[in-house]
């Protein structure tokens, strides 16, 4: 289970190789050209016992111009420790597998991000033995992907548009486009995916937001985040049985959609929603939540 935003940051490139050239094609513009196979590689690279070194991910792209290794680093913060091991990293890897090595950094941080695009040059003004010119992605070039088609298309895409964006004023549309992707590929997949997002969402509103969606859609539930909203929910008093808890908390689940989307919920609607007890009905209400301008818009069709 992926636990923080540093993990899934670089790992969503591990389940989605092909997404790394992707963004650096589509995002960085950059001319790397079409590989026929991408394996991933072993990230440890200590050569000495005590001194542990370890990139984050490590990719081998396969391309009729040769081939190339992929280094991803998470960045969650201005590190000047990384003007020594990045250089590090690229050349001992080219030692070791005599492959041009490419350095992509990845952040939720546009001050990271430009602290990252800096060239990091070793030697004397004027004549600098070596150069470090790292790739980077970021809030300033990764999409943000509100539009339910556009995320269709790519949905690997729309995860890192979540994951890298989800924290800013449109999260709200960014989650509810991917929650509406997810439903078009398969669920073990949706599954993994759903976990990179919820690792990466800080603010609070923005992962009860995602919570939310996944439940509504019934993706969350075979999760093993799951397992930790249920047992909150049966320390808050769903004891008195299991069809009433779960119908409890989709009522909650819910009036929360409606709440976190800025709707105005009028008591009479808090009152038939709460007094519901077909998880069925809650369900289908929670799906319309979704999309509804008006709360009585969850009641317009029956």
């Amino acid at each position: 289970m992926v636990g923080s935003s540093h993990e899934a940051l670089h790992r969503i490139f591990q389940k989605d190789p092909a997404l790394l050239t992707r963004a650096l094609q589509r995002v960085l513009h950059v001319p790397f050209p079409e590989p026929h196979e991408i394996a991933a590689l072993n990230v440890d690279l200590t050569e000495i016992e005590p001194v542990e070194r370890r990139v984050d991910t490590l990719l081998r792209a396969e391309t009729d111009e040769g081939t190339y290794l992929l280094v991803v680093e998470s960045q969650g913060k201005v590190d000047d420790r990384k003007r020594g091991s990045w250089p590090y990293y690229l050349s001992y890897l080219y030692e070791k597998y005599r492959c041009e090595p490419v350095l992509i950094v990845i952040t939720q941080n546009s001050a990271t991000a430009r602290w990252a695009a800096q060239p990091i040059r070793l030697g004397f003004p004027g004549w600098h033995s070596l150069t470090v010119r790292p790739l980077v992605l970021g809030p300033d070039n990764v999409p943000v992907i509100t539009d339910e088609r556009q995320a269709e298309q790519d949905v690997p895409l729309a995860v890192l548009s979540a994951m890298t964006h989800g924290r800013g004023p449109q999260a709200a549309p960014i989650l509810e486009s991917l929650a509406t992707a997810l439903k078009t590929i398969d669920p073990d997949s949706a599954a993994v995916f759903v976990q990179f997002v919820d690792s990466c969402l800080a603010d609070p509103q923005a992962k009860q937001m995602w919570r939310d969606l996944m439940t509504a859609i019934q993706y969350f539930w075979r999760h093993p985040l799951a397992e930790q909203v249920r047992e909150e929910g049966r320390e808050q008093g769903l004891e008195e049985g299991r069809e009433q808890g779960r119908a409890q908390a989709k009522a909650e689940m819910v009036l929360r959609v409606l709440e976190w989307r800025g709707i105005p919920v009028p008591e009479h609607v808090i009152e038939r929603v709460t007094t519901c007890d077909d998880p069925d009905q809650l369900e289908l209400w929670a799906q319309r939540a979704v999309r509804a301008t008006y709360a009585e818009d969850l009641f317009t069709e029956e």
